[in-house]
């Protein structure tokens, strides 16, 4: 029997901390019907506007991302209407717009720029059908033309998370790390887990203000060593609150911010793990090992 590759990361011990993608905000739009290894230029969403829309977010560092209702057949179409979720993620001011377009070019309106730096306001301008919405909402990753493991594992985990939270859960096309199926994002934290066998008690922390650890892959906010040191103070201190923390560069460490005023610095190193494969059917790769470990604290 062919060994997948979440089986595979599995039996190679490979850990879920500092696998999140690096993305200071989302922004997703609806597309039924069928998405491509490229989702943006290989689905029934126009080629020159998937391309657009990709080549805006990328400059600014944003992530964009096409969404569907669970469950939606596969050959589906979409109407010109079309659902839009926009999230800020950085915990000093983290916010969700969600709204629905008339047609997807108007996403082309959108003020990436404003989206990037955080300022709501400004992204409501530009998008007007945009309202800021305090319901965090759950992005699974469902994409199996990408890995099969995705849909193979991720399609449950999204119907059964819909069931127990209507609205607010949508299938996603790439989280990064097929491997780890099956994935989830949680907007407007950012915050991703992999391995999920039920994702609906990680809506419900987020509606509590609380990020649950198990299968934690870190917030998309930071990149994988601020993720490893935040993932390090909140074991070792059992600190959970969803937004308590903020992560900085500092000379040889990383300086964790709680917001009342305590601050650890966390050294990070990182080396090479085993091998695994990235994705089903890929040739097996190394994979890094992270190792943290606290320098100093402020009380």
């Amino acid at each position: 029997m062919t060994t997948t590759c979440t089986d595979a990361t599995a039996a190679a011990g490979e850990a879920l901390i500092g696998s999140a993608p690096d993305a200071i905000a989302w922004v997703c739009l609806e597309q039924n019907g069928p998405w491509g290894k490229k989702a943006w230029t290989d689905s029934h969403l126009d080629v020159d506007l998937g391309r657009a829309i990709e080549e805006a977010a990328g400059v600014h560092g944003v992530r964009p991302s096409l969404i569907r209702r669970p469950g939606k057949h596969a050959d589906a179409t979409t109407g010109s209407e079309r659902a839009v979720l926009v999230g800020y993620t950085h915990p000093d001011g983290s916010w969700l717009l969600t709204g629905t377009i008339a047609a997807p070019e108007a996403l082309l309106d959108l003020d990436w720029a404003a989206v990037a730096a955080g300022d709501a306001e400004a992204v409501r301008r530009s998008l007007p059908a945009l309202e800021p919405d305090d319901q965090p909402r759950l992005l699974v990753c469902t994409n199996g033309t990408r890995d099969t493991c995705c849909a193979r594992l991720g399609r449950p985990v999204a119907a059964a998370a819909l069931a127990a939270h209507p609205g607010r859960v949508w299938e996603v096309t790439h989280t990064s790390g097929h491997r780890f199926a099956a994935t989830t994002v949680l907007l407007p934290a950012g915050v991703l887990h992999g391995r999920v066998l039920d994702a609906a008690p990680l809506l419900a922390a987020a509606d509590a203000g609380e990020v649950v650890l198990t299968g934690y892959r870190g917030r998309s906010t930071w990149s994988a060593g601020a993720q490893v040191a935040e993932e390090h103070v909140r074991r070792t201190e059992g600190i959970t609150g969803i937004d308590d923390l903020v992560v900085v560069p500092e000379i040889d460490a990383w300086s964790v911010r709680h917001r009342d005023g305590r601050r650890w610095w966390v050294a990070v190193s990182a080396s090479t793990g085993g091998e695994r494969p990235p994705s089903c059917g890929k040739p097996d790769e190394p994979f890094k090992s992270y190792v943290a470990t606290t320098v100093s604290v402020t009380p």
